[in-house]
C-alpha cells in the first residue's frame, strides 16, 4: 500500500474533514480513502462480501426452509489418564 502526504492544506478543509470523519465514526485517514477512490473513479473495495453476493445471486429463486436434525445426548469427552 502506498502512502501520501498533503502539504499546504487549508485549515478550513482540514477542520471540515475532521468533523466529517467524526460524524462517520472514522479517523481522518479512513475518511479520505473513499473520497479519493470516488475522485479518481476507481473502487477496489467490493460493495459486499462473498456471502452477500451469493445471496443476491440466488435470492430471486426463493428460499428453502430446512429442518434441523434431532439432537441426541452429547458423548463423554475422551479421557487421557
Amino acid at each position: 500500500m502506498a502512502s501520501i502526504t498533503i502539504r499546504n492544506l487549508d485549515d478550513g478543509v482540514k477542520t471540515r474533514l475532521r468533523v466529517r470523519a467524526a460524524g462517520n465514526g472514522r479517523s481522518m485517514e479512513e475518511e479520505v480513502r473513499p473520497i479519493l477512490r470516488d475522485a479518481v473513479g476507481w473502487d477496489d473495495v467490493p460493495a459486499s462480501g462473498l456471502g452477500s453476493a451469493i445471496h443476491a445471486l440466488f435470492k430471486p429463486f426463493g428460499g428453502v426452509e430446512l429442518e434441523s436434525p434431532p439432537r441426541g445426548p452429547m458423548r463423554e469427552p475422551p479421557r487421557f489418564d
